[in-house]
């Protein structure tokens, strides 16, 4: 299982994945105004793509011959890639794809996760 999570498929995957959910017009997407009474299951759903973003391309990284120095920086790198995705991302919605529109809580819960996700990887090169 470390194996298939080290290796570049699953976050290139993922990415790739996020970016066309992130793209798809709002017509697209069900409403899930009757189906769930969660309230701002945007938000959560935010969280978990950008958390597990983070996540998955820092734990491929961690699998690379770098020092501890040089990895915090690479870390880095990729928490401002999820940060500067989310913001882009919003404005892409709003500007470029019907039926979507800009939400300035999905980048505070974007750059929320990513930053929480930045820091447990953190965390995981002390121990």
């Amino acid at each position: 299982m470390k194996k298939l999570f080290g290796s570049i498929y699953i976050p290139l995957a993922w990415t790739i994945l996020i970016e066309i959910l992130f793209c798809l017009p709002g017509s697209t997407i069900p409403d899930t105004g009757s189906m769930f009474t969660i309230p701002n299951l945007d938000k959560i759903v935010h969280i978990i793509i950008f958390g597990t973003f983070v996540g998955l391309w820092c734990f491929y990284f961690s699998k690379k011959s770098f020092t501890n120095q040089k990895l915090k920086l690479v870390f880095f790198y990729v928490f401002l890639i999820a940060a500067f995705n989310g913001i882009a991302i919003e404005f892409i919605q709003k500007y470029f794809i019907p039926n979507r529109s800009f939400d300035q809580g999905d980048i505070i819960a974007d750059l929320l996760s990513a930053g929480i996700a930045y820091g447990i990887c953190n965390v995981k090169l002390l121990v």
